[in-house]
């Protein structure tokens, strides 16, 4: 929500402005203030606002304890578990804003260290040349961490390839870099194993980052210290320090380090959540039916001992004889009602490729239940399809395979009105499922046409209003669609309604439920891209009435 994001922003703008002034006024580096100027205080202010998004940024993957928030009515709300949806948008602001302060920390170390590396060879005679030389004494203590006399470029590449703060530095910066650049939406899609490799950085990451602070190479003067020099004061006579009648020669410490203060309660948390995930990945679970739809599309019906879901629900799968270690999400397109649980596959890459044949579908003869694969599931995990049933009524949108969540949703609406519907809280469903090809239809049709006749036979036809939308077809297609367009059933999917050529008019779509359901709260979701889900949250704030009585439209977006 906007309010969340104002108050995480707010918290990176204080901590920012907080830890600036931390180490741009004090007198305890006032020394360190004469050899790095403002680039300290620049150097350590994006550092805390590090700390604190890298103590964020794990929790919004953390799926079992999201789903266990979600699932606890005592912990969340509505509302609250509507903002957990969106657990990898935050994710993703997150990941920006770490890049964003990655880079003002660096560049402003960039300056530290040619700083820092110039004052050891600069010409005796000045206050930086002198502080610089703190530390080669017995009974001195150092505050430039540089002790080498060489110069810049090479003392930089010293101490980036030598020093504990430097290597760290680099390689959590080049960590960070692989892991912001394969996960752009070209590459999660078109190369998801580059995507799925390189977010395993993020323990690389981690650990550099706990102990980059380590050799506390930021250093101030010490307390002690400051209560017999003043640096105010003293700094005017440097020449004379330690001389008798003049101020003592300052003494200075590193700072502690601090990040992992931020991070360990996160990293606990998902090394939990990792530890959880692999006692369920390995459970077993049997292939019991592999169903080969058209569109590049299969089914996979698995049953699992203690497995439990609600309408809507996800799980991840892995298959050993495809890939070891990569895992792929995919919504469950069974009912809470059925014996099994089921997904549908749709053959877009090389894993789902690799499944595709593991599983026997690229030959022509029967395949023995022995010879299917093994398969590893984790989950199931919430999503937002599950409050479907909140509602009195709801929009269902799905584009392309976007349809599957839904999929569960009226196959449990069908099983709910087999047996006794009078408990149930949904009156009405309006369905649009928008697709490019006509293949793609083949698979959910027969789904419909029960649905379809199950209504009817419960006097109740209106409960469901579905439409199907065709945004892609050639001219001998529109030819054939003409010539049967008036038969009882449609050429396409067999249902009596027709299937609908282009694309919804969304304005005209909200208003016209908005004016057959005044006063009620409509849920709205989808499953599908990016751009549609931008003109149905503007449609559903637009057609929402700022009368808390009138009717208002609850989007909501499938995420994982």
């Amino acid at each position: 929500s906007f309010l969340f994001q104002l108050v995480w922003l707010g918290l990176n703008v204080f901590l920012f402005w907080w830890y600036y002034l931390a180490y741009d006024i004090p007198p305890k580096f006032f020394y360190t203030r004469v050899l790095l100027g403002h680039a300290l205080a620049l150097a350590r202010a994006p550092a805390a606002c590090l700390n604190f998004n890298c103590m964020l940024i794990l929790l919004p993957v953390c799926r079992n304890l999201l789903s266990f928030l979600r699932g606890s009515s005592a912990c969340c709300s509505t509302r609250i578990r509507r903002q957990l949806d969106r657990n990898l948008t935050f994710h993703k602001m997150v990941a920006w804003m770490i890049a964003l302060h990655t880079a003002i920390h660096t560049i402003a170390h960039l300056f530290n260290v040619e700083w820092s590396v110039q004052a050891r060879v600069e010409e005796k005679g000045t206050l930086a040349a002198v502080l610089s030389s703190l530390g080669d004494n017995p009974n001195e203590s150092y505050i430039n961490f540089f002790r080498k006399t060489i110069g810049n470029p090479v003392g930089g590449l010293y101490v980036a390839f030598t020093y504990l703060a430097g290597l760290t530095g680099v390689i959590i910066t080049l960590a960070l870099i692989l892991i912001i650049t394969s996960s752009t939406k070209t590459i999660r899609r078109s190369y998801f194993e580059v995507f799925w490799y390189t977010h395993h950085l993020f323990v690389i990451f981690f650990i550099g980052l706990v102990i980059h602070g380590a050799g506390r190479i930021v250093r101030g003067q010490t307390a002690e210290s400051l209560a017999e020099h003043n640096p105010e004061i003293c700094y005017k006579n440097f020449t004379h320090w330690g001389k008798k009648g003049a101020c003592p020669i300052p003494q200075f410490s590193g700072n502690p380090p601090m990040t992992w203060k931020w991070v360990v309660g996160p990293m606990f948390l998902y090394l939990c959540e990792r530890l959880v995930r692999f006692w369920r990945s390995q459970q077993k679970v049997v292939i019991t039916k592999v169903v080969i739809h058209p569109f590049k599309t299969i089914e996979l019906q698995m049953m699992k001992k203690g497995f439990r879901m609600e309408v809507g629900q996800y799980i991840f799968v892995k298959c050993p004889a495809v890939s070891k270690l990569e895992w792929h999400p995919f919504t469950l397109t069974s009912a809470p009602e059925e014996d099994y649980f089921s997904i549908h596959v749709r053959i877009v890459g090389d894993w789902t490729e690799g499944l595709f044949n593991a599983c026997g579908c690229d030959k022509q003869e029967f395949q023995e239940a022995w010879k299917l694969p093994k398969i590893a599931v984790d989950g199931p995990f919430g999503t937002a399809s599950e409050d479907v049933f909140s509602y009195e009524t709801v929009m269902l949108v799905g584009a392309g395979i976007g349809v599957t969540p839904f999929a569960s949703v009226l196959k449990s609406v069908w099983y709910k009105y087999c047996h006794d519907a009078t408990n149930l809280k949904l009156k009405k469903i309006y369905f649009y499922w928008l697709c490019r090809d006509t293949h793609a239809f083949e698979w959910f049709a027969d789904l419909l046409q029960s649905l379809e006749a199950q209504m009817q036979d419960r006097n109740n036809a209106e409960f469901l209003s579905y439409n199907i939308y065709l945004t892609g077809w050639d001219e001998s297609q529109a030819t054939h669609f003409v010539v049967h367009h008036e038969q009882e059933k449609d050429v396409i999917t067999g249902l009596k309604q027709k299937t609908l050529y282009g694309r919804p008019n969304w304005e005209n779509e909200f208003k016209t439920i908005a004016g057959q359901h005044p006063g009620s709260r409509i849920g709205v979701f989808l499953c599908g891209p990016e751009g549609l889900a931008d003109t149905l949250n503007k449609q559903s704030i637009s057609n929402s009435e700022a009368d808390p009585r009138g009717v208002h439209f609850i989007f909501n977006k499938e995420n994982f």
